[in-house]
């Protein structure tokens, strides 16, 4: 099971649980993490998101302010990226599986002190992807 943050392309967001989220896949489902127990899950088409987080934890720290920076004491592994979505949020981090024209790949924040542990990252809601 994967605590996600669900950020669609229309800007909504739904915070859960996966277990079903693959690569490459068209559909996958997320146990929101505020209904009752029992509830069924939220069917999620990833055609429809801009990223799929994978959290630590729902809370987060509102006071961290990412860091877009590569610490030279924890060299990362991969190759280092900076993603720049069509709303303008920018990631920077690193992936071993980035290829033009894939509908997605995953990003390992270059902060580590991020509540991100690895977000997939949907092509068409990029404006720009650049090696660094």
């Amino acid at each position: 099971m994967n605590k996600v943050v669900a950020r669609f392309a229309d800007g909504r967001m739904l915070k859960g649980i996966t277990a079903d989220f693959f690569a490459g896949k068209d559909l996958f489902h997320v146990s929101v993490a505020t209904t009752l127990a029992g509830a069924k899950p939220v069917e999620v088409r990833t055609k429809d998101l801009k990223a799929l987080f994978f959290v630590k934890d729902f809370v987060g720290d509102r006071k961290h302010v990412e860091r877009n920076e590569f610490d030279p004491s924890h060299p990362p592994a991969g190759r280092r990226i900076r993603v720049v979505f069509r709303d303008g949020e920018v990631l920077v981090g690193t992936t071993t599986g980035y290829q033009p024209g894939r509908p997605g790949f995953f990003v390992v924040p270059a902060d580590a002190s991020s509540n991100i542990e690895r977000c997939y990252v949907v092509a068409a809601a990029t404006q720009k992807v650049s090696f660094l």
